[in-house]
């Protein structure tokens, strides 16, 4: 998907701009713009039936966006207030200054990107890698856990050799057998697996590692101070919903209201949808308190995670910065409230 591919940085006048605009446009006003993309979430069936309006009274104004760079560029110009976006991205806008902060881990990847090395390449561990071809997108998340598989597995870039391909560029390599193997995501992920072996997923180096990859929701720290009580009632709803899908996965079928509403927002067929849900994990509120992923400050997951990001995205070239400390970024106050509301 697009949404996982950060495309360059943002420029630095953008970002003194959201200071500006985007914590004070819409401070006095019962309004909010939300950029969202075509990610299959559970609370897509919130958004569709309208919850966040009813429970808080807002006008809730939801934006489509295709990819996560888009986002948080149109964050740094004032345009939108809260906004989805993956690590990548999110890493890449905290890093040249953006005033935004980590509330929410929309989902953990987990199984929703893997690495797979092609039948009859003669891999059969990340260590058979070397000297091989692997195909990745640059600068997305699965080229970040390539190179910590490869780091894991006591191999460096120089000992395989990586192309830069998108997914559909993937796909056609794949059945020519030009490549070896490939980290990658849905569809070509479910369309290579009959013809190649999983080697790794995220969520196998997110658990040996704590490097996860992840999609979050982020808000402008300006306007968050303003409208504290919207983004905790806005989080808990997210929350409920996604309760909702792992107590009761099995009603959630391609007829369902809530898979159609996942449907009308990501554009996938109905049919696809439980599939493509199962590979993620959405994490319960009590643990995204915990220093799992927001809590903890410097030592909490997301901090760590977007750091070990921003490390990977200075040395592609795309950020010229990493702080020394991203915990300024990871709010896990809206969790807590979430968790507490049960």
């Amino acid at each position: 998907m697009k949404r996982r591919i950060f495309n360059r940085a943002l420029a630095a006048s953008a970002a003194a701009l959201a200071l500006l605009a985007g914590g004070t446009a819409l401070a006095q006003q019962k309004e909010v713009t939300i950029a969202h993309q075509d990610m299959m979430v559970p609370w897509r069936y919130a958004l569709v039936q309208g919850e966040i309006e009813k429970a808080t009274g807002y006008k809730v104004n939801f934006r489509m966006f295709g990819g996560g760079g888009d986002v948080i560029r149109a964050m740094a110009s004032g345009q939108v207030q809260i906004g989805e976006a993956g690590s990548a991205p999110i890493a890449s806008g905290i890093s040249q200054g953006l005033p935004v902060e980590l509330i929410w881990i929309l989902s953990d990847i987990a199984a929703a990107e893997a690495m797979v090395a092609r039948n009859g390449s003669g891999v059969n561990s990340v260590k058979d890698l070397k000297g091989k071809r692997i195909a990745v997108p640059f600068t997305s998340t699965t080229h970040f856990h390539t190179m910590v598989a490869l780091e894991m597995n006591k191999l460096s870039a120089s000992d395989v050799r990586i192309v830069n391909m998108r997914p559909p560029e993937i796909a056609a390599a794949w059945e020519r057998g030009d490549i070896d193997a490939t980290f990658i995501w849905d569809p070509v992920l479910a369309r290579i697996k009959g013809n190649g072996k999983v080697l790794i997923t995220s969520g196998d180096i997110t658990s040996q590692t704590g490097k996860a990859t992840f999609d979050g929701i982020v808000v402008n720290k300006e306007w968050a101070k303003q409208h504290g009580e919207f983004l905790a009632k806005f989080v808990e709803i997210i929350a409920k919903t996604d309760q909702n899908y792992r107590a009761n996965t099995a009603k959630w079928t391609p007829e369902s209201p809530m898979i159609q509403a996942v449907a009308k927002i990501s554009g996938a067929k109905p049919a696809d949808i439980p599939g493509g849900l199962a590979l993620y994990r959405f994490v319960p509120a009590a643990e995204q308190a915990t220093s799992t992923w927001l809590g903890g400050g410097k030592a909490s997951g997301a901090a760590q995670s977007i750091a070990a990001t921003a490390a990977f995205l200075k040395a592609q070239g795309t950020i010229q910065t990493v702080l020394p400390d991203y915990s300024a970024s990871v709010n896990p106050t809206y969790a807590q409230k979430a968790a507490a509301a049960k």
